[in-house]
């Protein structure tokens, strides 16, 4: 079937269960349009044809066995799921996006991983990411950067760029992604597709590299809020030494039956100027923002809107956590020379950071996370926001090799909405619904309180497949 990358994740998991699908058709149909695509499109840093056949082999059995007991078999079982090169594979190459890792192979799984094998699905490989995930581009040194599958000069943001474009392409059907500061959100955004950060805690982010801020998390890119919902099913759970670990769902139930239920009427603040100093909103992503209002509006929620100052502490903040992230890569002094000069530069930044400073700093964002539940959501269910203050840019534009921290200042003003649901830990999620005059996607944002997942996501589903979603 030529049409297999069509289906959703979801319609391909349902068709392996019934037996009209088998997981090597499937996996073999990506592996080919990964042979034929991805030279031009760079979304995959690693390909692991060997592994992902082994894989779906193994699925394969387990639909026969399940469908001879009479078992059920997992929500995305034999569904092949990229992974980005942040996180650790046993026997599989991860360069965290660095060309000092690139002959780097793990020897242990992240827990991320054991939970996708555990779950049945299949590994394609490891897709392309920034350094460290540090910037919210795909561009390093291991080869030529990621493109955008609609407008190939342009980016597709970063750092999960390699899993948004994959699943743009039609690559793979969703994918794995992290998201520090809107490393899922933002490609998905740019790239069409829903992208789910879902609650600190809801996925273990040990063992092997755990970040000790609980600004990163795994998260899920696909193109539907279902199949992002399905992904991070199979993903969450507590693992042992997890230092974070969120509340399970309303009812007992699993983030995908939320998807399919409507939610009851909310009450949604939009936020619409940046909170970044000097950050100017676009009119193509104001357009969208209006149009996500009144959608919402349209379906029975209540919209209101206010006006948060621009806070240039808590950007302050956020480049000393940030820097001491960056210089925790322990990288040999011979390859120092291989890091991007933005890498380079932040780790040096880091050499300035007291620890006073860094425990100010992550104060900082307890207080913001705080102020945010004792006054915003105390009036309000949902914040709707844009995700970007621009449009998708060209590959390159972010970028400054000769000045690294005027491009982290640009950086700033081109995304100066997801990082606050990363400082708080709050769950937030993209929502592809506009395209502007030049056919590119321009999504929105959707944040909730700690925790609210559900509730997140079964509003997100309903604004989708609105009449206003394309």
């Amino acid at each position: 079937m030529s049409d297999l990358h069509e289906m959703t994740a979801l319609e391909q998991a349902a068709a392996i269960a019934k037996g009209d699908l088998s997981p090597i058709e499937l996996t073999d149909h990506y592996l080919g349009r990964i042979d034929e695509r991805d030279e031009e499109l760079g979304a995959y840093l690693t390909v692991s044809a060997e592994l992902a056949r082994s894989q779906a082999e193994q699925a394969e059995r387990e639909v026969v066995t399940a469908r001879r007991d009479g078992t059920r078999l997992g929500v995305l079982h034999g569904v092949p799921v990229p992974i980005k090169d942040l996180v650790q594979v046993e026997g599989v190459r991860c360069t965290w996006g660095s060309a000092a890792f690139a002959d780097h192979v793990s020897d242990a799984d992240d827990h991320v991983a054991t939970r996708l094998r555990e779950a049945g699905t299949v590994m394609l490989g490891k897709t392309n990411t920034a350094e460290f995930g540090l910037p919210c581009y795909t561009e390093n040194r291991l080869g030529p950067p990621t493109r955008h599958p609609l407008s190939p000069g342009r980016s597709p943001g970063g750092s999960s760029g390699g899993a948004a474009a994959a699943v743009a392409a039609g690559l793979a059907p969703l994918a794995h992604g992290t998201d520090a500061g809107g490393s899922v959100r933002i490609p998905a955004s740019v790239c069409g597709l829903v992208g789910l950060k879902p609650s600190r805690g809801r996925i273990s982010n040990g063992p092997l590299r755990p970040d000790v801020t609980g600004l990163s998390v795994h998260g899920a890119l696909a193109r539907t809020v279902a199949d992002a919902a399905a992904l991070v099913d199979v993903m969450a759970g507590p693992m042992p030494g997890d230092v974070y670990t969120a509340p399970g769902h309303p009812l007992g139930a699993t983030l995908v039956e939320h998807a399919r239920r409507d939610p009851r009427p909310l009450r949604v603040v939009v936020l619409r100027d940046p909170m970044v100093p000097g950050a100017v909103l676009h009119p193509d992503c104001a357009d969208a923002l209006d149009s996500a209002a009144a959608a919402l509006t349209a379906l029975g929620h209540e919209v209101g809107e206010l006006e948060m100052p621009p806070d240039g502490g808590i950007v302050a903040a956020f480049t000393r956590v940030w820097s001491v992230e960056a210089a925790s890569y322990e990288v040999k002094p011979e390859r120092e020379h291989e890091l991007m000069p933005f890498t380079a530069w932040l780790r040096e930044v880091a050499d300035g950071v007291s620890a006073r400073e860094y425990h100010a700093a992550l104060s900082t964002f307890r207080g913001l996370g705080q102020m945010l539940t004792d006054l915003l959501f105390a009036a309000y269910d949902v914040i709707l926001s844009p995700v970007l203050a621009q449009p998708p840019v060209r590959i390159g534009e972010l970028r400054n090799d000769a000045d690294p921290a005027a491009e982290f200042a640009r950086m700033t003003a081109f995304m100066p909405y997801t990082g606050i649901y990363n400082l708080t830990g709050m769950p937030s999620i993209t929502v592809p619904l506009t395209r502007n005059a030049e056919g590119l996607p321009i999504g929105v944002l959707l944040g909730a309180r700690y925790a609210d997942d559900a509730l997140l996501v079964s509003l997100a589903a309903q604004l989708q497949q609105s009449e206003m979603a394309y």
